[in-house]
Formats: C-alpha cells, sequence, structure tokens
C-alpha cells in the first residue's frame, strides 16, 4: 500500500512538498524520481509521481485521482488536558478513530502547571495528527482547536447528539444512551482524570449532554476515548 502525504494544494497537474515533510520524504524515506505516493490537499486525493527532489522541496507530477472517502459522521471530542503523554496518546487514537475536531479542554481539575503548558505543546500536537492523518490515510486533518474552559465548549451551538461521559450513578451506559440514535454529527466530553466538577456537569446539561458511563471499571483518559469513539463509530456509522 503505497504511503499517503498531504501537501497545501494542487496546481496545473502538479504539487509541491515543502518544509519538514519534504525533509522526511528526500532524507529519510531517500525519495527518488519516478517513485509513486498518494497526496491530499485536504479536499482530494491523487496518485503523484516524483518529478523532482530538492533541498528543502519534493515536486509531483498528478496521474491519477483517487477515490477519497470523507465518513459521514462527524465527532467533535471535547477532551481535558491530562498529562501529556497520556493526552498525545488520544489525539493519536482520535485521529485514527475518524475524529473531525478536537477541543483541548481547560477543566477546573486539570492540573494547573499542564494548563499553563498547553499552549507550548500546540504545534507539537498538530504535528501528531497529520502522522496519525497519514498513517490511517485519511482524506484531511482534524481540526485541533485552542484550549477553551468546558463551560464555553459546551455551550457552542451545534446540531448532534451530546454525550458527556460520566461516573455518576444517574450516568445510563453508553450503549443505551447510543440504542436507536441516527445523528450525522456527535460531540463527545471525556474529563479529566479527577473528574467533572458539579458546575461543569450543570453547564453540560444545560446544554442537552446525556451522562453515559462505560462501565464500572475507572477508565484512564486516554482509554476512555478509544472506547468511546469506537463505540459511537459502531452506533452512528453503520450504514456506510
Amino acid at each position: 500500500m503505497r504511503r499517503r502525504f498531504f501537501v497545501e494544494e494542487f496546481e496545473n497537474g502538479a504539487a509541491v512538498m515543502r518544509g519538514e515533510a519534504a525533509h522526511h520524504l528526500s532524507r529519510v524515506l531517500r525519495a527518488e524520481r519516478g517513485q509513486l505516493y498518494e497526496l491530499s490537499d485536504g479536499q482530494s486525493v491523487w496518485l503523484a509521481r516524483i518529478d523532482d527532489v530538492g533541498r528543502d522541496s519534493v515536486e509531483f507530477a498528478l496521474l491519477e485521482r483517487i477515490p477519497a472517502h470523507v465518513p459521514p459522521l462527524r465527532i467533535s471530542l471535547l477532551l481535558a488536558v491530562v498529562k501529556f503523554d497520556r493526552f498525545e496518546w488520544a489525539l493519536e487514537k482520535a485521529t485514527e478513530l475518524g475524529v473531525t475536531r478536537i477541543v483541548p479542554l481547560a477543566a477546573a481539575r486539570s492540573e494547573k502547571g499542564l494548563l499553563a503548558a498547553a499552549p507550548k505543546r500546540a504545534e507539537r500536537w498538530q504535528k501528531i495528527l497529520l502522522e496519525a492523518s497519514q498513517q490511517s490515510r485519511r482524506v484531511r486533518l482534524p481540526l485541533l482547536e485552542t484550549l477553551t474552559k468546558p463551560e464555553s465548549a459546551f455551550a457552542a451551538k451545534a446540531e448532534a447528539l451530546r454525550v458527556l461521559l460520566s461516573e455518576a450513578q444517574e450516568a445510563r451506559p453508553l450503549r443505551l444512551v447510543l440504542a436507536g440514535q441516527h445523528h450525522k454529527a456527535a460531540i463527545l466530553a471525556i474529563g479529566p482524570e479527577g473528574g467533572w466538577t458539579d458546575a461543569e456537569f450543570s453547564a453540560a446539561r444545560d446544554a442537552r449532554f446525556q451522562g453515559a458511563s462505560l462501565g464500572r471499571l475507572i477508565l484512564r483518559t486516554e482509554t476512555a476515548v478509544a472506547a468511546a469513539l469506537a463505540s459511537l463509530n459502531f452506533a452512528l456509522s453503520q450504514d456506510e
């Protein structure tokens, strides 16, 4: 299977890859003229042939348009910031599982030191999304938004199924929340390891989020991300 890379644009039957991606392709993968790769500009995918390998750029000729699958289910992930190794693992797996949009949350019980350092990690997080999107052969990258307080993220207007993972006793099993649903958009909120505060629960309820549980076992944040997204994809994408 050919590797897929992202480029900024296609123009006049050609594309140019620059920057770190071009360096990786030319220096690490030792790209040569005539080699074939798949390229995406975020809208379409083409089979492309390397025409020239420069010091800081790789030039391609577009050969054939490739059918590109964009999942009809749009998932926004509202994810509280946790320890960065776990948070970044969750970003990678969420990308592989097809999320459309990721909003890092500055939850009340997130560690303050992590929240202070989070803006400096944005470039690294974007790189993780890029590499995971290429690996999973997505057509476009998920949108990564800036650090946001849960109350603001919950209140965003969007027609979607709204699910808040919760350990509260009244939270229904996620499988029951998803049963019989036919939404083409979903918003999934996952809190910090210390859990949501009463104020955050209240804001979520006001924004029509349904509390949902993944069972009696206590999961780490990154495990909950993978389990919940897989459940959403299974329940809401069965007609693909």
